[in-house]
């Protein structure tokens, strides 16, 4: 039985020239899932407003962030997708594509429909469900499958942030820094406008439930609810008290996003006399913008400019041995 896999991962501009950096935001802001407005709204607002004027700063961004060999995120994308290939055997065969951008969706899939699997797998890698991520990534995938003529077997991964291989996988990237030598940990996760997590309930709002502290029946495709229980399992095999970690949302666009915020909680860390922050990122299986610019260095720098001495990332997932454990053990028992 050929079975293929299919690894989605967000995505990245092809360089990190202006016109790349413009090409890929435009595309990235202009998907409904993630700029959930109307859409003359949003195509006003993404095209005229934000692209035009981010796509210069966001480069700039972007060249601190490349490497010689390219971007991170695709670079630790075709390690796993080599790595995994490997534990998987004849009997698999790993593509990896992004949302945005390249290698695009459209192309792998056609690359996939020619070779005439039985099966597809598709696992997009956010370990938490979030529309403008994961149902961004499996719609895409719907909307090219459903127009080909044959259509093989085709199983989703929604989300796996539950899966014991995973939450292992973190706890031994944790492991290499002892959290007793700081003063307080982060549990950083990217940010969401509140509407989006309000839409996964059909009455009332997230808000109106105690997702910080329980997962339910009702939300346990909620965002914020499996943020904050990735956290207590890290944080629990890990041996973190309560009282010495902070979940937090980052990369917010306004006030009404998700939170507590995580710069503003560098900021009060700071403040309370904190010299040395230690900073997961659990939404993140591999080291991008987010992690690598953004809590390395920029949340760096906010945290010297009110008092504090360092702030130290807990590395990604990137091709740690058990990450690939993990998938493979996803893969296998779908």
């Amino acid at each position: 039985m050929k079975t293929t896999v299919l690894l989605v991962n967000l995505g990245t501009p092809d360089s990190p020239s202006v016109a790349d950096v413009r090409s890929y935001l435009r595309q990235f802001l202009n998907d409904p899932r993630v700029v959930d407005l109307p859409w003359l709204v949003r195509k006003i607002l993404v095209n005229l407003i934000i692209v035009p004027f981010r796509a210069p700063k966001s480069a700039e961004i972007y060249q601190k962030l490349w490497t010689e060999q390219g971007s991170p995120i695709i670079l630790h994308g075709e390690r796993v997708h080599e790595l995994l290939q490997e534990r998987l055997g004849s009997d698999f065969t790993v593509e990896l594509a992004m949302r945005y951008k390249n290698p695009s969706l459209p192309d792998v899939l056609e690359r996939v429909r020619q070779s005439n699997p039985d099966r597809i797998i598709v696992l997009p890698l956010f370990p938490q469900y979030a529309s403008a991520s994961t149902g961004s990534a499996l719609q895409e995938v719907m909307d090219i499958i459903r127009n080909w003529w044959v259509i093989p077997n085709v199983d989703f991964i929604s989300q796996y942030w539950e899966h014991p291989g995973f939450i292992k996988a973190l706890i031994e990237r944790g492991k290499q820094y002892d959290w007793r030598d700081y003063d307080h940990v982060l549990f950083s996760y990217h940010g969401l406008p509140e509407r989006q997590v309000d839409k996964v309930y059909d009455k009332g709002m997230c808000r109106d439930r105690d997702c910080e502290h329980e997962i339910t029946e009702e939300n346990k495709y909620c965002y914020k609810a499996t943020c904050y229980a990735t956290t207590r399992l890290l944080a629990g095999g890990l041996g973190i008290p309560e009282e010495n970690y902070t979940v937090c949302f980052q990369s917010r666009l306004d006030k009404r996003w998700l939170e507590p915020f995580a710069d503003k909680m560098v900021i009060e860390q700071a403040k309370k006399g904190a010299k040395k922050l230690l900073v997961f990122s659990p939404s993140f299986v591999a080291d991008c913008l987010e992690t690598t610019i953004e809590i390395a260095d920029e949340y760096q720098e906010l945290f010297e400019e009110h008092g504090g001495e360092k702030v130290q990332l807990v590395e990604s997932l990137n091709d740690h041995p058990a990450w690939i454990d993990a998938l493979e053990d996803l893969v296998r028992h779908k």
